[in-house]
């Protein structure tokens, strides 16, 4: 089975929402009071598939707000240098900062974030800068579930799916849950279901999909039916190292396993298998196919020390995909 795109678009994917700075430990093994050293990179979920989309060789635009700063404009020229389209990419001028994520790599194993997310530029998006003729452009709008945190950028996100539904521009969303950002679960749940219900494609954890529908330990099959009901025609549930699974409208499923690797940290692997996913994807590859491009290059980008900057290249996830199965069929 495969996804058809309308081939007539200037730009493969417009991705919205989250763009900031991620500073990674440079020193591993312990904990981040005892850290010194971080190196910066761009970071937020939507802003690392439009790199990762782009290093493939896709077509990437950017719709999001960035704070009038020196990180601003760090973002801006480092997205632009690996051609992403930033024009779309708006300047803040009431002050509000760009968001900081430390991370902490204390083991492959334990990893954890801290984010300064108060009063961040990219939350202010507002739904007037958000613009039809830029969306109808792209084959994809990816929207990520942070920028439905908070009002305005909440509204301009609603804009920007109501216009690509408009104009035969396929949604696909990036559940992308950061718990701090939201005042409530049941916020959460409301606004990813309204989402998730008009979207074509649905991506996420089983934990992510948990906090959609608002329950413990969902099940798989509930999920896809309730969300089948709607405008979804395909939904992938991650389940880590046990692998992944595509669920089609169909009632066609597809199995993607998780191909194991040196792990240096946890953090950046959905993004990473988001941007390869949507590269198959687009590439008239199989959903089974797309599935390994996913798995192969979430597996190299947690064997480096980035996230934006390790994204892969086809030829670098297309040679781990060949190595393992090579492994499998000796």
């Amino acid at each position: 089975m495969k996804l058809e795109f309308d081939t007539d678009r200037e730009l493969d994917i417009i991705a919205i929402g989250r763009a900031c700075i991620d500073l990674n430990a440079v020193e591993y093994n312990r904990p981040m009071e005892e850290t010194m050293t971080f190196k910066k990179y761009v970071g937020g979920s939507p802003a690392n598939i439009a790199i990762g989309t782009s290093k493939l060789g896709l077509k990437a635009g950017f719709i999001g707000k960035l704070a009038d700063d020196q990180h601003g404009r760090f973002i801006e020229q480092y997205m632009t240098g690996v051609g992403v389209d930033t024009s779309h990419m708006v300047v803040d001028k009431e002050g509000h900062k760009t968001g900081l994520t430390f991370t902490e790599i204390k083991s492959p194993e334990e990893c954890s974030i801290l984010m300064y997310r108060d009063e961040v530029a990219d939350l202010y998006l507002d739904a007037s800068e958000v613009s039809e003729e830029y969306i109808k452009k792209a084959k994809i709008l990816l929207v990520s579930g942070t920028a439905l945190a908070k009002s305005p950028s909440r509204e301009a996100v609603l804009k920007a799916v109501q216009l690509a539904k408009k104009n035969d521009v396929q949604v696909f969303f990036e559940l992308d849950y950061r718990g701090y950002t939201w005042a409530s679960p049941e916020e959460t749940s409301i606004y990813y279901t309204l989402v998730a219900q008009n979207a074509d494609v649905v991506i996420g954890t089983r934990d992510e999909f948990d906090v959609m529908e608002n329950i413990e330990n969902g099940n798989n099959d509930e999920t896809v039916n309730a969300l089948f009901q709607h405008s979804p025609k395909l939904i992938v549930i991650k389940h880590g190292v046990e692998g992944s699974y595509a669920y089609a409208k169909s009632g066609d499923v597809f199995r993607g396993n998780a191909y194991l690797t040196k792990v240096l940290k946890t953090f950046g692997a959905g993004d990473s298998y988001a941007s390869a996913f949507l590269y198959a994807l687009l590439n008239g590859k199989d959903i089974e196919t797309a599935l390994k491009y996913g798995s192969a290059s979430a597996a190299i980008v947690v064997s480096k020390h980035s996230s934006s900057e390790a994204m892969p290249t086809v030829k670098e996830i297309e040679q781990l995909i060949a190595e393992r199965e090579a492994v499998t069929n000796q």
